[in-house]
């Protein structure tokens, strides 16, 4: 999902003062930081899925959701 040679630029930067350990190769570095970021990507979507579709008492809150897209439209 995420994009592996924008996030070896981005890690390029910010590490750029960071001496990184010799038995670290930094493109698996990169990519256990990808694989990091997308597992917590994951989580918070589906913490946020429940709390938007489910966040009524009795299952899916369709008049919550209701409300919300009527406003988007305005």
């Amino acid at each position: 999902m995420l994009d592996k040679e924008i996030v070896k630029e981005f890690l390029e930067e910010e590490l750029e003062d960071v001496e990184i350990p010799k038995n670290i190769k930094f493109d698996d570095l990169v990519d256990v930081f990808i694989d990091y970021c997308e597992d917590d990507y994951y989580e918070w979507l589906r913490d946020n899925a429940k709390s938007f579709f489910y966040g009524g008492v009795n299952g899916i809150n369709w008049d919550s959701i209701t409300e919300r897209t009527h406003k988007k439209k305005k």
